[in-house]
């Protein structure tokens, strides 16, 4: 047997070992794959022949109310995973996204990574934003998605908290790449569409490429084509069957 004192540190170590393989294990979920076929609420994956559509990073003065406009002149209602900081910033605009007909979410107060903070850091954060969009919206949020899709256990804590179910997304238009284009942002969503398909763009270019907003606007018309054509509805989580 070795000494107390070396029994301990290696106690001490295994705790802190299992601790971070606990916190790590729900990024899996960061596999699109994965979740799309095994983790399917998670994923947002709803009825066949609907899309959830959703934007992160918002609202931003610069150009949300573009994209308001845009979804109004398509017909569209989507759901708008906002952060706090930018809901601070502008508290009337968040209230003008609700107020035409849209679904506000949270996405947390700052956008920071969970997997690097703990679960009280993450709870407090995620409170703060739901309570301020409860506040301005007058309805209470129903959906989390973590900064960068970045599940852990800190997120399943706080979301239990707050009373909110995380859903991450089944297609992205990668559009917060300085090298996306319109026709890109389509064929990427295109290319990884599945039946059911939880859709992420994003409305702010907060934490993307500069400019990257105009990208992402552009391409919405002609994803409506494509999915005109294709017979699919669009709409947010709150119709998707979840």
């Amino acid at each position: 047997m070795g000494t107390p004192a070396a029994m301990t540190t290696g106690l001490v170590a295994s705790a802190l070992v299992l601790g971070g393989l606990t916190q790590m294990l729900p990024a899996t979920s960061s596999l699109r794959w994965v979740r799309n076929r095994w983790m399917q609420r998670l994923a947002g994956v709803g009825p066949p022949g609907h899309v959830a559509l959703t934007f992160d990073d918002g609202p931003d003065p610069r150009s949300t109310p573009a994209f308001l406009d845009t979804l109004d002149s398509l017909g569209w209602r989507a759901t708008f995973f906002m952060l706090g900081s930018m809901v601070s910033a502008c508290p009337e605009l968040a209230t003008e996204v609700s107020n035409r007909g849209h679904e506000v979410a949270v996405h947390g107060s700052q956008h920071h990574n969970h997997l690097r903070r703990g679960p009280r850091w993450v709870t407090r954060d995620m409170l703060a934003a739901r309570d301020a969009l409860c506040k301005l919206s007058g309805t209470a949020p129903r959906w989390v998605r973590p900064p960068y899709g970045a599940m852990s256990a800190s997120t399943l804590v706080a979301a239990h908290r707050a009373g909110l179910r995380p859903v991450l997304w089944t297609t992205w238009g990668r559009d917060w790449r300085p090298q996306a284009t319109p026709r890109s942002v389509v064929d990427d969503v295109w290319s990884t569409l599945v039946p059911g398909a939880t859709v992420l763009l994003h409305d702010s270019d907060c934490t993307s490429a500069p400019g990257s907003w105009k990208t992402t606007l552009a391409a919405l018309p002609m994803l409506a084509e494509r999915w005109a054509d294709s017979g699919l509805s669009v709409g947010p989580l709150s119709q998707h069957g979840l």
